[in-house]
């Protein structure tokens, strides 16, 4: 005997189409009214200034490059034209376009920097109401796999001859010893370092607002010869209160350049540092690397600033704070620090400024 019920196949039948054609001529309804409308989505030319204006200083640095790629690949193209594939296209010519060096990773950081510019044109496109989440050909780009990196902790006798030739060398030995004592001491990226002003020192606990990548910040420690260092350049060089610490001896602030400067210089005297491509990153590895062998990994975890569990939630349980990592900084500086709980550990000294 055939079954008196049939399983539901999906789809509405004939007789229900008809009956709702019916209920909507009634109501005086058009299908298309039904379709929600969306206003046009704008080109790349109109909406990349307006997302521009939305990013953070760092940020907009980071995505400049792409954001100005797909500016002047796509001016007259509307958001809503390229397919995921287009972009999926682009960003790996992206990857292979990148600038190589030592360092360099296989253009993969360049290609992680491509795909969150695009996210961040979309979303925004999305938040306007320009396109609907379902149409965002931005959300299946899937980012680079990591290679692993080449950086490591430098050793002690290299670091001297690092420190040594650019406090004795140069057109301002005084900021580039300063530049290597900060990012030594506080592990801080070159964005922090940057972004340092006078409002940012606590001399009285010898604390530094760190502010960085991603929007983290942070009070980080650090030494009273620091301290009195970053303290002397800021009132000798003139940096306003709530302006850039860091300056030329004329006042002007520095920026990224000086980095570069400082680094091909010392790569001039001593080959083997342009040979390993050897940065300012490499400050914070070696840091970091101490801290852990000599304390812990929550420790260097706090010293570094990072957050979030990637750790495991056990990070919950046993992170580090402020005191542990002063004590850490007074073991590497060699001096006591008015956060420390505890100084037993036995110093390695740090070049200081001149």
């Amino acid at each position: 005997m055939p079954p008196t019920h049939l399983p539901h196949t999906g789809g509405a039948g004939a007789e229900t189409l008809a009956a709702a054609r019916l209920l909507l001529t009634q109501m005086g309804i058009s299908p298309a009214d039904l379709i929600e409308s969306l206003p046009a989505a704008p080109t790349f030319a109109e909406a990349i200034p307006l997302v521009r204006a939305r990013l953070a200083a760092g940020t907009a640095r980071t995505y400049g490059t792409h954001l100005s790629l797909l500016e002047s690949l796509w001016p007259n193209r509307s958001l809503s034209e390229p397919t995921h594939h287009e972009l999926e296209e682009l960003a790996t010519s992206v990857q292979a376009g990148a600038r190589t060096n030592r360092a360099s990773r296989g253009g993969t950081s360049a290609m992680e920097h491509f795909v969150s510019a695009v996210r961040r044109v979309y979303r925004h496109a999305e938040d306007s109401g320009w396109i609907r989440p379902q149409d965002n050909p931005a959300r299946r780009l899937s980012m680079p796999v990591r290679r692993t990196s080449h950086r490591y902790a430098i050793p002690s006798p290299q670091l001297a001859e690092i420190c040594h030739t650019a406090a004795t060398t140069g057109d301002d030995p005084a900021l580039d010893s300063l530049l290597l004592r900060l990012h030594l001491e506080t592990a801080c990226r070159r964005g922090g370092g940057l972004a340092l002003r006078p409002q940012d020192l606590d001399p009285d606990q010898c604390l530094v607002w760190l502010r960085e990548k991603g929007g983290s910040d942070r009070w980080q420690p650090v030494s009273p010869t620091l301290m009195a260092h970053l303290r002397n350049h800021a009132d000798e060089r003139g940096a306003p209160y709530s302006g850039q610490l860091l300056r030329y001896r004329h006042g002007r602030p520095i920026s990224s350049r000086r980095y570069d400067h400082l680094w091909g210089r010392v790569g001039t005297d001593l080959p083997w540092v342009a040979t390993q491509g050897i940065t300012t990153h490499w400050l914070r590895h070696t840091t970091l690397t101490w801290v852990e062998r000599t304390f812990s990994y929550a420790v260097a975890r706090a010293y570094a600033g990072h957050r979030g569990k990637r750790g495991g939630v056990t990070e919950t349980y046993v992170k580090s704070d402020i005191h542990e990592v002063s004590a850490a900084v007074s073991a590497l500086t060699g001096e006591p620090h008015p956060l420390a709980l505890s100084s037993s550990i036995p110093a390695t000294a740090l070049p200081a400024p001149r």
